[in-house]
């Protein structure tokens, strides 16, 4: 069995080393094969110029294809592997045409395993985690009023005046604050236009409580099903949400007063003329250390008082062997991979697993891959 590891960029080479360390038969496929022999040359020399007719040919049954490129060639990969019997996995949200690849996926008894990286992955496993341990629990009832909360965020461990730094292109930064998203919030659906509509503030339960600004993100409601929710359930709040320091929405004001203005072809342009300034000014410096923070949260209530309230709250940032970003998106990737390879993952279209003895091996790893992780108990 080989692994073809499509893409090189900053968030893929930890997951890719580990693979690489532990031995495992991996052809590497970058579109710039000088760039792939730059992070992993040292371990393995089948380094290929990425090309999926090439691929193609090299792909045989029960293989892998893992796509760390940009999105439009996930599903085209996807493709490639059911019709070589091979399995696939990314890191990157499940969009409809891959879901309509799970009847293809289940015929040809293969794996596509998306959604795990950080957010969405590692997210999803807490989320899975807790909705287990609180149907576990002696107050588990239909009728209790559920609050779910997951903010997620990069952001520069050394704060600068912008609030944010970038490690790879800004644009798709960008891109993300003209979509909308939908929430729930008071037990009514929250559909908000814009991000900056809809900032507020979170506590992260940190050893010492840090507060962030934060604000949803896409569309939260599906994920209710994806994490077990029950339709009889009554659900106060649902959030899946990005996490930013406190003053970047004050820093960013003009930004999002342009970006609202931005239509077309010449929209296009100014974003991209913006994204290029963004890197100018406020990318990572060499060895400058970036910082994730990721919190996943349930409260269960009884008559306006808290019964069953926990949260997941990890710290990870930068050290000599790279960013957090990179270890946190690509290890669980390599993960995922594994488990596709082994069998532990049923035929067809997935997210991030929600089976117990996955989601507690995979954690155990993670537990080491952050400077901080823990669950809170808030009604202890």
């Amino acid at each position: 069995m080989t692994i073809h590891w499509c893409g090189t960029g900053l968030s893929a080479i930890p997951g890719l080393r580990r693979l690489l360390d532990a031995g495992h038969d991996v052809a590497v496929w970058n579109r710039t094969p000088e760039k792939a022999r730059e992070a992993v040359g040292d371990l393995t020399s089948n380094i290929h110029a990425f090309d999926i007719a090439n691929l193609g040919e090299l792909l045989s049954p029960a293989d892998v294809v893992v796509s760390m490129l940009p999105g439009d060639w996930h599903v085209p990969l996807a493709e490639l592997a059911i019709s070589k019997g091979a399995h696939f996995v990314s890191s990157s949200y499940i969009a409809p045409d891959m879901r309509a690849l799970d009847d293809a996926a289940k015929a040809a008894g293969v794996v596509l395993v998306n959604e795990v990286g950080l957010d969405p992955g590692i997210d999803h496993l807490m989320a899975h985690a807790l909705i287990a341990d609180y149907r576990a629990s002696d107050v588990f009832d239909a009728a209790n009023d559920l609050s779910f909360i997951s903010y997620c965020g990069g952001i520069p461990k050394i704060p600068n005046p912008f609030r944010y730094k970038f490690s790879w292109s800004p644009l798709g930064v960008l891109k993300a604050l003209r979509s909308p998203s939908k929430s729930i919030r008071d037990h009514k659906e929250l559909d908000v236009a814009r991000p900056w509509d809809a900032i507020s503030s979170y506590t992260a339960p940190l050893t010492t409580p840090e507060s962030f600004e934060v604000y949803p993100n896409r569309d939260s409601l599906p994920f209710m099903a994806e994490y077990g929710f029950e339709k009889d359930w009554s659900v106060k709040e649902f959030v899946r949400g990005t996490l930013r320091l406190n003053g970047w929405a004050e820093a960013w004001d003009g930004v999002f007063k342009e970006v609202e203005t931005l239509e077309g072809e010449a929209g296009d342009a100014r974003l991209k003329e913006m994204s290029d300034q963004f890197w100018t000014d406020n990318a990572y410096d060499e060895g400058e250390p970036d910082r994730v923070v990721l919190c996943v949260g349930l409260k269960a209530e009884q008559d306006g008082a808290a019964v069953w309230h926990k949260t997941y709250v990890m710290d990870a940032w930068g050290d000599e062997a790279g960013t957090a970003m990179a270890r946190l998106v690509s290890i669980p990737v390599s993960l995922a991979i594994e488990a596709a390879m082994n069998g532990k993952i049923a035929p067809g279209v997935h997210a991030a697993p929600s089976d117990p003895a996955l989601v507690n091996a995979w954690m155990g790893k993670i537990d080491t891959l952050a400077q901080h992780l823990e669950i809170v108990d808030h009604c202890s």
